[in-house]
This record gives structure tokens, sequence and C-alpha cells, in this order.
């Protein structure tokens, strides 16, 4: 009988073992997307987001699901991932057969945004997977997981975008189907600092565009 290992418990060198999935150097975003400017109403509203995480993190650490309600559900609102034909679903299970070795690694991702356009003929479009952390962990801890739950897409998908945060800080994480499939990591962003929150909030909404090109 295979064995079962959770994605949680995966170490990054377990994730590179099982999955064969090689890491690139470091990537910019244009070599990727394409960054619109934010309109006047997009920048109060990214700041307003802003205050209120920091309003919260100052009163004490952030728990992993008020920093979804605090921080992605309104980014991702404002960068119009809530909008026709994108569907976000929450804590959706995974496996994955590890290939030449007799193990099945099983999890459940945070928050899966698909393309449901095609939704009654499978496979649909993974937009972007998130792993998200309270606010005392660093955003690298959840690396492993989430390399593991995007891997998941390359069966039907030639790439796919990854993002992993605590709600202060974010990095977005860029899979390839390759052989042997990889990945490369993107800037570190922060919510309170300005323009680093404006290149945050214009990624999210190349991602959301990205079906449409």
């Amino acid at each position: 009988m295979p064995l079962t290992v959770e994605a949680s418990s995966l170490s990054l060198n377990d994730v590179h073992r099982f999955l064969k999935l090689d890491k690139l150097s470091n990537a910019s975003f244009t070599d990727f997307l394409s960054l619109e400017p934010l309109s006047e109403f997009e920048q109060q509203d990214l700041l307003r987001i802003g205050n209120d995480f920091e309003r919260y993190l100052s009163a004490g650490k952030i728990s992993e699901g008020l920093v979804k309600f605090l921080t992605i559900a309104p980014l991702m609102r404002l960068a119009g991932f809530y909008d026709v034909p994108i569907r976000l679903t929450m804590v959706d299970s995974i496996a994955i057969a590890v290939e030449d070795e007799d193990t099945n690694i099983k999890g459940q991702m945070d928050i899966l945004a698909v393309n449901s356009a095609q939704a009654k003929t499978p496979p649909v479009f993974w937009v972007l997977v998130i792993e998200t952390k309270n606010s005392a962990i660093d955003v690298s801890e959840g690396l492993p997981q989430l390399l593991t739950y995007a891997f998941k897409s390359l069966e039907q998908q030639t790439s796919v975008w990854g993002l992993m945060t605590n709600g202060l800080r974010y990095q977005f994480v860029h899979l390839i189907q390759d052989k042997p499939p990889t990945y490369q990591l993107m800037s570190l962003l922060n919510l309170n600092e300005s323009e680093s929150s404006k290149l945050l909030l214009q990624v999210f909404k190349a991602i959301c565009q990205l079906l449409n090109i």
C-alpha cells in the first residue's frame, strides 16, 4: 500500500525530490506580466486595506483566517477576482501520486482561483493558488505547501501562479510545466510600503487578466 504524506509536513527538499521540481533564479514580474497603472480609486482602496491590517497588527498577532478576511479578500475583489468567469474556492483537497515512489501526497490548499468559463468541460484553468499563514510566520515557510498544491495544476496547464502571504508580506511564485518542471520566486512585497503595495495590486490585477489573453 502506498505511503500517504501530508503536504504540510514536507520540506523544500522533499518537494524537489518527490515532484522532480527545479528552482530557477529569481525573476521579474514584467518577465511574465503586463502591469497597468492604478486608478486613484484603486490606490485609495489599497491604502484603506493596508491601514486596516496595520491597526489589527498593532494589537498583536493576526490569525491565518483573519489575514484572509482583512487582506486577501479585499485585494482579490479590488483586482477583479470576484468577477465572472473566475470562481474562488477555499480549502480544496488535492492528491498527487509521486512517480517512481510508492507515495501519495495529500493536502488542502487555502484559496484557489479558477477560470470556470469551461466548468462543464473540465479541466479548468487554475488562475492563482494562495497559501496563507498567520502574521507571525515568515512567508517562506509556506513555500513547500504552495509548490505542492500549484504543481497539481501542471497536470492540465503549462503554467500557474502561486502566492504565499502572512498578510503583511507577499511572495508570488511562477511554475512552468517543463522537463523537469520549474519554478521562480518573485520579489517580496510589503502591504504597508507605498510603492510595494501598489506593485502588489498591479500583480494581482495582471494575473487576474491572464485568462483573457
